[in-house]
């Protein structure tokens, strides 16, 4: 995965460059034909009612966390919407204009997520993935990886597979900011990539000898399934178990540095009930943000989850990245 784009919505002028940002995304994702196009759309679409209606407004625009795809959301800080099925429909307008926005979104997305609170603000996920692909690649999933603000490189890097039915989630949070965290995060992605379908602890075993030549990273490693997640980390990329009901756990890695000096890298296991959400998420993101959240963010779908969090409760002097996952839910 690379870093999210972010495209703040504070004027109208980003409207074309939310859509222009889209365009390039989905093309470098390999979407063919007209779908880049519709992208820009779905970006258009968006960042223009986010302009017309809220405030503290800005898109996310990256490729799929699984599957072939892109995905756009949407975050503001805004009147929400009280009226939210009339909001969908076409020709509802409440600026004069012909009304297509959100409407014209939930048509041309192969994927569309909306939640608004009246006061608080909305969220919107809308996603256009490669036709063909088996859809729960596309659910249960949601991923944000941002640079610190002024740095064109981020120090952080995140992925998320499935094999054989289970997925692992990986959060990598390399020491510092700048060009050599990124490149100790980069590394360790790669070296990821080759083992993700060992056992947690030996993942970061060979990340830790990946890493020997870099200024190393921490690591945070989560694997969820039906009725628990297994979490393995190093360092301080933070897990948790979020559901309706929640927080119910909340584990920091050991002390140490990949690629340095490290310990014996141990598993831990998160009961997981029904509904509950896991959750990786690195140091840019306050903390603080799990100890009391709002029904409404308790109630999110993952990828809505990971934007509001990382919305909301970014640090832009450091990378941030937000990681919520659930189970593999599709056919085996």
């Amino acid at each position: 995965m690379p870093p999210t784009v972010l495209v703040r919505i504070d004027h109208y002028s980003a409207v074309h460059l939310a859509a222009a940002t889209a365009r390039s995304v989905a093309q470098e994702c390999g979407l063919p034909g007209a779908m880049p196009d519709r992208a820009a759309v779905l970006a258009s679409e968006l960042a223009s009612n986010v302009d017309k209606h809220a405030k503290d407004g800005a898109l996310y625009i990256q490729p799929l966390p699984l599957g072939v795809g892109l995905e756009i959301q949407a975050a503001d800080r805004g009147p929400g919407m009280p009226e939210l099925q009339r909001c969908l429909a076409d020709g509802y307008t409440t600026t004069g204009t012909l009304g297509a926005g959100l409407g014209a979104v939930s048509r041309i997305a192969s994927d569309f997520t909306i939640r608004t609170q009246v006061g608080v603000g909305t969220l919107v996920c809308a996603r256009l993935a490669l036709p063909g692909q088996p859809q729960h690649l596309c659910q249960g999933a949601g991923l944000v990886c941002l640079p610190a603000e002024g740095e064109a490189d981020c120090g952080d890097a995140a992925a998320l597979v499935e094999h054989d039915g289970v997925r692992t989630a990986i959060v990598i949070d390399g020491l510092g900011h700048g060009p050599h965290a990124a490149e100790a995060a980069q590394t360790a992605l790669r070296a990821f990539g080759a083992a993700a379908d060992r056992p947690l602890s030996g993942i970061i075993t060979a990340l830790h000898r990946a890493l020997r030549h870099t200024r190393g990273a921490a690591v945070g490693l989560l694997r969820p399934r039906p009725d628990h997640a297994e979490y393995c980390g190093i360092g301080n990329v933070r897990a948790l178990a979020l559901s309706p009901d929640g927080v119910h756990h909340r584990l920091t890695g050991q002390p140490g540095v990949v690629g340095w000096r490290m310990p014996t890298p141990q598993s831990r296991m998160i009961p997981l009930t029904q509904g509950t959400t896991a959750v990786l998420h690195s140091d840019g993101i306050n903390h603080q943000w799990a100890h009391a959240p709002s029904p409404f963010q308790l109630r999110l779908p993952p990828p809505l989850l990971a934007t509001a969090v990382a919305h909301g409760h970014r640090s832009g002097r450091d990378d941030a990245t937000v990681l919520a996952v659930k189970p593999h839910l599709g056919p085996r």
